[in-house]
């Protein structure tokens, strides 16, 4: 922490710091959580309740602020594999019991200039190569110092320093389960905006650096671009997502092998109504495991259905055909902002093109006051990979 607060004080203009008004303001989350999981060929079912807690405090002053946060997941009920205790009979939920330093970070922030120093949560563009993995319990953060610079209007660059990845696993991790996991990784990303959309170019280096960590197998550097952009039309809005990107092994990978990424995207939002579509590609290079396209810090449950198949990407890749329908409304009665979708998935082995299952995800969600309750449902039907397998969820979210 020491040597991260030097590098933030040298990047801070001088003189930034002078005397102002410190203003405190506190954070507040919490999570319950019930989780049912049905898989075949597991002796058992799964069933968990969690709650998660989540307190702190923000202070700022001027273009500086200062913000501590911990965290705790309890398993009220814990019938269940959480992937360090209890027997393996039962499907995993990978939300086990943890206390833990979420966040601890200094920030300098102005218009065209900020970094970042300390324990963080780190998302670039949609979390495909580097997320906050907010979906579980537990979440992912970074011992990292990250800078943004806007020199232009519509230009930004944002690169992240990270010698540390605290995990989901909590403070009884096991085996390649860790706590955190060390490493040089560098992410990298420069966005312009243009007529079509941001354009942006990445490089996403991940180091896992420790042998229990697949032998090294998930180290990698992947470079590609992005477009995301969206247009009005009338009451309609259309939206496009295109991306491509190529991996290849990195520092201490035993592997040698290049592998691509595709995504293109596209959604219609007529005012209520909504209908999307999809082809998402994570590439296979010779059919060896962990020479696939893998992405170890991403967000991977908006990824590849919600079943959480493919968290890691199989030998012969994966290629993701995928549609979803909706309907959304601001406000209904009391409830606001209240969401009804489906999306169907059909899943392929990206060599050899061989159907691996396809999948059904359900969700409704709506938010009163400062709680928002949701409820999801995942079916996932096996061909030739993994196993039938149904997912349950019901929860409650309240945030300061």
């Amino acid at each position: 922490m020491i040597r991260t607060l030097i590098l933030l004080l040298a990047l801070a203009p001088a003189g930034a710091a002078h005397s102002q008004d410190v203003v405190l303001k506190p954070l507040g989350e919490v999570r319950l959580r019930y989780e049912s999981v049905d898989q075949d060929a597991l002796a058992d079912d799964a069933e968990a309740l969690t709650l998660r807690v989540r307190a702190g405090i923000e202070a700022r002053t001027g273009n500086w602020s200062v913000l501590v946060e911990g965290q705790g997941n309890l398993a009220i009920v814990d019938d269940y594999f959480d992937g360090l205790h209890g027997t393996a009979t039962r499907p995993l939920i990978a939300d086990p019991d943890n206390i833990a330093l979420a966040r601890a970070q200094v920030r300098y922030a102005s218009p065209a200039f900020a970094v970042t120093a300390g324990r963080q949560r780190l998302a670039f563009d949609d979390e495909r190569f580097v997320g906050s993995v907010g979906f579980r319990q537990n979440g992912q953060s970074f011992d990292a110092v990250r800078v943004e610079v806007t020199p232009l209007k519509g230009v930004k660059a944002d690169i992240a320093y990270a010698w540390s990845v605290r995990t989901i696993w909590g403070i009884d991790s096991v085996g390649a389960r860790q706590q955190a996991v060390s490493g040089d990784n560098l992410f990298g990303n420069v966005g312009v905006a243009t007529p079509a959309g941001k354009l942006s170019a990445f490089a996403y280096l991940v180091d896992q650096d420790e042998a229990v960590m697949q032998g090294f197998r998930m180290s990698s550097q992947s470079y590609g671009a992005r477009l995301d952009g969206s247009k009005p039309l009338g009451k309609t809005k259309i939206s496009w997502q295109l991306s491509y990107a190529r991996q290849s092994d990195w520092h201490r990978n035993p592997n040698s092998y290049g592998a691509d990424y595709y995504l293109a995207d596209v959604a219609v939002d007529f005012g209520g109504p909504r209908v999307g579509a999809g082809y998402e590609v994570l590439g296979a290079d010779d059919g060896v495991a962990l020479t696939s396209f893998q992405t170890p810090l991403a967000t991977g449950f908006k990824y590849q259905g919600w079943a959480d198949k493919f968290l890691t990407t199989p030998p012969d890749g994966v290629r993701d055909l995928y549609a979803s329908a909706g309907w959304g409304w601001k406000a209904i009665g009391p409830l606001e902002v209240v969401i009804l979708q489906a999306a169907y998935h059909d899943y392929r082995s990206d060599r050899a093109s061989r159907s691996y299952g396809d999948e059904i995800d359900l969700l409704a969600s709506a938010k009163l006051g400062k709680v928002t309750a949701s409820a999801r449902y995942a079916h996932y039907e096996a061909d030739s990979f993994a196993t039938d397998t149904d997912k349950y969820w019901l929860q409650l979210d309240w945030t300061l």
